[in-house]
């Protein structure tokens, strides 16, 4: 069940990050500021709803069983992690740490970004499949 459900989670994530995310908040996510949480928290909750429902109809269509209970808070923890990791200061401080300032420079820091996003939906997943 791990698998079934972290591939669902994984689509959402998918489609909330890149075909549902606006211009906006994909420039702004990151601000200081009202305007600039208020960008985050947004896509945040994007990810909330289309791992929702790529998790209900997925899981529907499969027959899996998922307490709502379980997925709820498996929602909460995907759209807060996932506003926690774009403030981009955590990826920053973390390629810091790893001496990767200059990966950061030439683009790697949305790969860090990334697996960071794909750990959080990897545990999520894990907890659901308990």
């Amino acid at each position: 069940m791990f698998a079934t459900v972290f591939v669902l989670l994984y689509l959402g994530h998918l489609l909330a990050d890149y075909p549902f995310q606006t211009d906006h908040q994909a420039a702004h996510k990151a601000d200081p500021g009202r305007s600039g949480w208020r960008a985050n928290l947004t896509h945040a909750a994007t990810h909330i709803a289309a791992c929702g429902l790529t998790l209900t109809a997925g899981a529907t269509a499969l027959g899996v069983t998922v307490s709502a209970p379980a997925a709820l808070a498996a929602l909460l923890w995907i759209g807060s992690t996932h506003a926690f990791i774009d403030r981009r200061w955590p990826v920053r401080w973390w390629m810091t740490r790893m001496r990767q300032t200059a990966w950061a420079a030439h683009g790697g820091a949305a790969h860090v970004d990334q697996t960071a996003h794909i750990l959080t939906l990897a545990l999520a997943a894990l907890a659901l499949a308990l």
